[in-house]
């Protein structure tokens, strides 16, 4: 950990969204000057209270627009990229967003002088069937030409109070008579919480981790899709029945709704069902991984409970909002 009289200043692109939050807290914590690049700095001012009076700064930066990625950079001495799209939606396109945009970064903060640390996906691959999957990997080789010390985290899915798998299911168990269970529920994942993920990359902030090599995070237990379902339920009080929903008409319904806004399911993101999302054999073995770093990984039952409880019969709904990047 690092505090230091004349704190180092360090950028965070997309640090108003759900990781970027406990990102922009850890890293206060540890007495750094924060730059919060987002798009809409307007809708971030909650994050100021996570530092003192004056240390965290917000700036309005937008991935598409390489000068306000330059500007939103000068000065500093380290760079986080954690921007990143689930599903495309007006300008926001996997390409723009998490290839371009990160080659953006990238070249801006080695303009700068400054070190890198991108955030990526378990799942990155140039050669994925996924736009997420392969703009992920197109960006993480584009990264490594430019800087070749960068640090690349690779989360598998994150779990926390604003997360977009367990709160979707969660509200979906208010209302739905049952939950579908796309390519039969097989689909393995190692669930990580967002806490976890952030003390990862402030440890990379403090110069922890080795430059210019790839993460992979993972919680303490990996779980089918349908375990995760099953815990969800357990925790919100309710039964409900699974329908099994196979890949091809998990796919047809991703193609003719997933456009919509608020869509249950995009075509993009059943491709990525198709694949197991745990962390791989050699990152275990070269002890890149969240142990590896010296960091305990935090259980989902010790955090569910926390945020479900809004989904229980008789819970108190609390609506989360969230901008991100």
């Amino acid at each position: 950990m690092k505090l230091s009289s004349t704190p180092e200043l360090v950028t965070v692109f997309g640090g108003s969204g759900f990781v970027g939050r406990y990102v922009v807290r850890a890293l206060a914590n540890r007495g750094y000057q924060v730059r919060v690049a987002c798009r809409r700095p307007d809708l971030a001012g909650f994050l100021q209270p996570l530092g003192n009076v004056g240390q965290i700064h917000l700036m309005q930066a937008n991935l598409r627009y390489p000068d306000s990625v330059a500007a939103a950079v000068r000065g500093s001495s380290v760079v986080i990229n954690l921007v990143g799209i689930l599903a495309e939606s007006g300008k926001q396109k996997f390409d723009a967003v998490q290839f371009y945009g990160a080659k953006a970064v990238a070249k801006a903060a080695k303009d700068a002088g400054a070190k890198l640390v991108h955030m990526s996906a378990i799942g990155a691959d140039a050669e994925s069937d996924s736009g997420y999957g392969e703009t992920k990997g197109k960006a993480e080789d584009a990264v490594r030409e430019i800087i070749k010390s960068a640090i690349i985290l690779r989360p598998s899915i994150v779990f926390g109070q604003e997360d977009d798998f367990f709160n979707r299911f969660g509200a979906m168990s208010r209302i739905a008579p049952a939950l579908p269970l796309i390519g039969g529920g097989s689909t393995k994942f190692q669930p990580i919480y967002v806490g976890d993920v952030a003390e990862a990359v402030a440890k990379a902030v403090d110069g922890e981790l080795k430059a210019g090599k790839t993460y992979e995070l993972g919680g303490p237990e990996v779980k089918s899709f349908r375990e995760c379902l099953e815990l969800l339920l357990k925790e919100v009080g309710r039964s409900k029945m699974f329908i099994n929903l196979p890949f091809f008409a998990a796919s047809a319904i991703g193609k003719l709704m997933g456009w919509l806004p608020g869509a249950p399911i995009t075509y993009d993101q059943v491709v990525m069902l198709r694949t197991d999302n745990v962390v791989s054999a050699e990152a275990e073995k070269a002890g890149l991984t969240l142990e590896g770093i010296g960091i305990k990984p935090t259980p989902m039952a010790a955090i569910l409970p926390s945020y479900l409880v809004q989904y229980r019969p008789n819970g108190q709904f609390t609506d989360i909002s969230r901008e991100e990047g």
